[in-house]
């Protein structure tokens, strides 16, 4: 579902929810979206794919060494908790009481605040 003005995709996901993993590694973790690329339709999750940098010394961090960060994932192999259930669920949307499209949940029909 296309933004008719602006061209961004609206997504199912968005930065501070609770998300659960589908795939990978990291397959049924939960974690906390720190940032969302629109454009690459990836989400950093926090805990989650975490890899290994190694980071040259500079005049802020003159030791340098190898740090551990997470990597971003692909949304489509995260799907959002629901904050009442507790639960994975899928997403929707609806017209909220102004007239503005609100995230619910599928899974109990509720609407998701964020």
């Amino acid at each position: 579902m296309e933004r008719k003005f602006n061209k961004q995709p609206k997504l199912h996901i968005k930065t501070g929810d609770t998300v659960k993993v589908l795939s990978g590694d990291d397959k049924g973790k939960t974690g906390k979206v720190l940032s969302v690329n629109l454009e690459k339709r990836k989400a950093i999750v926090e805990g989650i794919n975490t890899v290994t940098k190694h980071v040259k010394p500079t005049a802020t961090n003159p030791q340098g060494g190898i740090e551990k960060r997470e990597a971003a994932l692909h949304i489509s192999n995260l799907m959002l908790v629901d904050p009442k259930t507790g639960e994975a669920t899928r997403t929707g949307r609806k017209h909220g009481e102004n007239g503005k499209l609100v995230r619910y949940s599928k899974k109990t029909g509720e609407v998701i605040n964020g």
